[in-house]
């Protein structure tokens, strides 16, 4: 007699970036992604109907039907968006998971983006079954944050707009000012190690995830830079948004099982 098969709990993952609308459905026992990436162009200017229409023509594209999280670039409470520092400034007040959701026709967790990165790496890649308090910086068009007390999240942190130098932390240090003033890697690690520093005079984190799609070059800056706390690249590199808004779905009670 052949075993019966398994199943295991699929939901979709959608991430929206200051350049990319990336999604993936997501075995949420492993953190696996279920099928190949699907990938878009944020829309210019990034308005909320416009960008409805990039996430609803990623979705379509993603086979598994089980329900959506979706990550969002500034601070999201109960699906409601308050900043929107690198998309356009009309996100302001809307309800992102009403929007979402009627554009999708299917149940739609919105979170922030940087926490959802946080929440896939805390319980599948480099924050696994890591106590104390872990900060999770993501590197990408800004710099992103979230916190995490002995597991659990702290919702919301912006630290990648703390001021260093007198400028905001992501104007000096993220990926995309890199690649806008052509900056070698030794340039750029002492911008990122300045960030880091003011960050620690702020919050005293015992491990530091530096994650976002520059992580996968993580042996190009990493033996550069300076910090108390400990270092290391995030594990799941830029999918871990894809993960995270996928994981949300099931602290939602929205997850249905699927194969």
């Amino acid at each position: 007699m052949s075993a019966p098969e398994t199943t295991s709990p699929i939901a979709v993952g959608i991430d929206i970036g200051g350049s990319a609308v990336k999604g993936a459905a997501v075995r949420l026992a492993t953190g696996e992604l279920a099928d190949d990436r699907v990938l878009e162009r944020t829309p210019t200017p990034s308005t909320p109907s416009a960008v409805a229409d990039v996430v609803a023509s990623v979705a379509s594209r993603i086979t598994a039907d089980g329900p959506v999280g979706v990550t969002f670039p500034g601070v999201v409470h109960a699906g409601i968006i308050e900043t929107a520092a690198n998309v356009d400034l009309s996100w302001i007040g809307i309800d992102a998971n009403a929007l979402f959701s009627r554009r999708l026709g299917r149940p739609v967790v919105v979170l922030n983006d940087a926490d959802a990165a946080g929440i896939a790496e805390m319980a599948f890649g480099a924050g696994r079954d890591r106590q104390g308090v872990v900060m999770m910086v993501t590197i990408g068009t800004g710099i992103g944050s979230a916190l995490f007390v002995d597991g659990r999240l702290v919702p919301n942190t912006e630290f990648g707009h703390i001021i260093v130098a007198g400028e905001d932390g992501e104007k000096l240090a993220a990926a995309s000012v890199r690649t806008a003033q052509d900056l070698s890697w030794e340039t750029w690690s002492e911008r990122l190690n300045a960030y880091l520093a003011r960050l620690e005079c702020l919050i005293a984190p015992d491990l530091i995830i530096l994650g976002g799609g520059i992580s996968r070059d993580h042996v190009e800056f990493l033996p550069r830079l300076r910090a108390r706390a400990e270092l290391v690249p995030a594990q799941l590199f830029n999918d871990a948004g894809i993960v995270g808004a996928a994981l949300a779905t099931a602290a939602s009670g929205a997850v249905r099982g699927h194969a």
